[in-house]
């Protein structure tokens, strides 16, 4: 009886389940295209920075130094907008870096209000920031209100306390760090550390560069995203821990590395990786043996110059104790003894 009673009960609720579900289906939305969101996108971050005017606050050593506050500019208002500053030749200045992702170029505009005065991330570095976000919202005309656009904070973060990973945030911060600086820092007998000469920016950022069709917490999907921030310190990283910081394996120097193997984001994969080395696909941060000789980077690292630093050598050209460049097994050999 308990069991004929048991299979009862689950015919029931299975056949309310579907008749629920075929009285209410669920709303199944199809994803925007990348290339025609960007065109919405870049005309309401351009719509933004036309009617819009910044107020920076200069006061080196304070904790709002190189705070920004945004205003629209009202209606007959001679203030400057940010959109004057494209190009200027002083801060600040409003620049721009074409980006090629999903198959399109993304434009990413973005203000300088200070370079720093040390050195740059890369783009697989990790960065310690102080920053604000806001997201642009169109809104649409009714038959009492014009249309809007609209600006809204979610979030901010004025006293960061860790590093952030660029690989692992939104892509557009990874390709905007890169064009700052750190600064300088001092610890006070409080024990808090004050910050200075950092670099020091805002980012306008394409949805397709930050959470696209997912949104995130608040931020509705498809939102273009604005964040002023301050560079105060990087965090190198050794992604393939071959004991060479991923910022010395960046072979062309311009502070950005790729992985090409990632079809989704990077469909058109360039006919040569500026930073792979042996050309097998994995670029030289993400490949322990840059050099295809079946020789791992780390152990090519264990032989040091006359100088006793450490030299990274293709692995048959590894000059043995007496200078002399050696083969493969007397290499092996050389390796047991250490040259003592």
């Amino acid at each position: 009886m308990n069991k004929f009673k048991y299979y009862f009960i689950v015919l029931v609720t299975t056949i309310s389940f579907f008749s629920c579900s075929k009285d209410n289906p669920a709303e199944i939305v199809p994803l925007r295209e990348y290339s025609i969101q960007y065109t919405t996108d870049i005309a309401t971050i351009e719509e933004y920075l036309k009617s819009y005017y910044i107020t920076v606050t200069n006061r080196p050593g304070f904790n709002d130094d190189q705070d920004v506050v945004f205003t629209k500019i009202p209606t007959g208002g001679n203030q400057r907008s940010m959109w004057s500053y494209l190009n200027a030749t002083s801060f600040p200045k409003l620049l721009s870096r074409d980006v090629n992702f999903h198959g399109i170029t993304y434009k990413i505009y973005y203000l300088v209000l200070r370079e720093g005065t040390g050195e740059k991330p890369s783009n697989v570095d990790g960065v310690l920031a102080a920053y604000r976000g806001d997201y642009l919202t169109q809104v649409a005309a009714t038959t009492t209100t014009a249309a809007e656009l609209r600006v809204t904070q979610f979030e901010e973060s004025k006293f960061p306390q860790s590093f952030f990973s660029l690989l692992n945030t939104i892509t557009g911060w990874g390709e905007i760090f890169p064009q700052f600086r750190k600064g300088t820092y001092t610890t006070n007998a409080d024990g808090t550390i004050s910050y200075s000469n950092f670099g020091a920016g805002v980012m306008f950022l394409p949805s397709g560069l930050a959470y696209f069709a997912s949104g995130s917490g608040s931020i509705p999907s498809y939102s273009p995203l604005v964040f002023s921030f301050k560079l105060y310190e990087i965090q190198r990283a050794d992604q393939d821990g071959d004991g060479i910081p991923s910022y010395l394996e960046d072979l062309n120097g311009d502070g950005y590395m790729y992985d090409f193997r990632n079809k989704v984001s990077y469909p058109i994969t360039p006919t040569v990786n500026p930073d792979d080395t042996d050309g097998d696909g994995f670029p030289n941060h993400l490949d322990v043996d840059d050099d295809g000789d079946n020789f791992t980077t780390r152990l090519e690292l264990t032989y040091k110059d006359s100088n006793g630093l450490n030299q990274l050598y293709t692995f048959d050209n590894i000059p043995d104790c007496s200078g002399n460049t050696t083969n493969s097994q007397r290499i092996k050999k050389h390796l047991d003894k250490n040259c003592k």
